[in-house]
């Protein structure tokens, strides 16, 4: 399938297997008003609903699925997508906003056409499949969400779900485990994002003690120290792409690809681009989809 998006939407630069789709929206290519202009996604922010309707259903004719939109609130639960592709406007929910959608900060889907996304405006979108194309997912990873709780955090969560549903099927031939790929997008960056001391201890008291043990834990805490710059009056810059980065080292997950914490990837850094609910106060929300053709 030929999809038509507009060139300044970012296309993950990324080894996926064939069949598996993902994109990133920007402010371009909408019709909403300053100062959501111009594609935004978000129902919740104060924009008006019929400029967030259409902009929707750009999305939606640019991917040729429906998106599936979800009412994220910074915690660790999932929305699996299964069954048939939603019918034509039920993503929409122009009277509600996200208030009825599904409450959970990532989904994933096996099923072809389903369209996993996730809503951001600083926090860092996380996309994830298996090697084999067989199963996607997308992560909303604000920092409560990816530090979870006790080691257990939205990404944790993300790829439990693969490994609970697979769980009576062979992982392959050899009995190997799986492989996965993942594609970090933009957020705020580590010369923005400002934080206090409790967003530190959250990560280095939620050790994922279960994946390392001896010297890889403690360089897994000291790798998560240098996450953390310190400033003054006690706070800190934090390093959200890096984080995650370690999370998914701890998991298994090496082949990540895209945030590097640079700027070209900071949503502050980038007003023409990216909506930053930190910089303006007032901001639209940007899409991460990926989907499985």
């Amino acid at each position: 399938m030929t999809h038509a998006w507009p060139a300044e939407w970012l296309v993950p630069d990324w080894p996926a297997p064939a069949g598996v789709r993902a994109v990133f929206t920007t402010r371009s290519g909408g019709v909403s008003a300053a100062p959501y202009d111009a594609f935004n996604l978000g129902l919740h922010v104060g924009d008006a609903t019929d400029a967030v309707a259409r902009n929707r259903q750009v999305l939606r004719q640019s991917i040729g699925h429906a998106p599936v939109f979800m009412n994220q609130v910074h915690g660790t639960a999932l929305l699996q997508l299964a069954g048939a592709e939603p019918d034509e406007g039920e993503d929409e929910g122009e009277d509600e906003g996200e208030a009825m959608a599904p409450v959970a900060d990532a989904a994933w889907t096996q099923v072809a056409g389903q369209v996993c996304t996730v809503m951001v405006a600083d926090c860092l979108p996380v996309l994830l499949c298996s090697a084999d194309g067989s199963w996607v997912a997308a992560a909303h990873a604000g920092w409560r969400g990816l530090a979870g709780s006790r080691g257990f955090g939205i990404l944790e969560a993300s790829l439990s779900a693969f490994k609970a549903f697979n769980a009576f099927e062979p992982m392959d031939s050899a009995g190997a485990a799986p492989e996965f790929i993942a594609w970090l997008g933009p957020c705020i960056g580590p010369q923005a994002f400002e934080v206090g001391p409790e967003v530190r201890a959250a990560f280095l008291s939620n050790l994922p003690d279960d994946n390392l043990a001896g010297p890889a834990l403690d360089w897994h805490h000291a790798a998560l120290e240098a996450c953390f710059v310190p400033q003054a009056q006690g706070k800190y810059l934090a390093h959200l792409p890096q984080l995650a980065r370690l999370r998914l080292a701890a998991l298994g997950v090496h082949r990540v690809y895209g945030n590097d914490g640079s700027t070209p990837w900071c949503t502050v850094a980038n007003p023409l681009s990216f909506f930053s609910y930190r910089r303006d106060g007032v901001s639209g929300r940007m899409a991460a989809c990926i989907w499985r053709d």
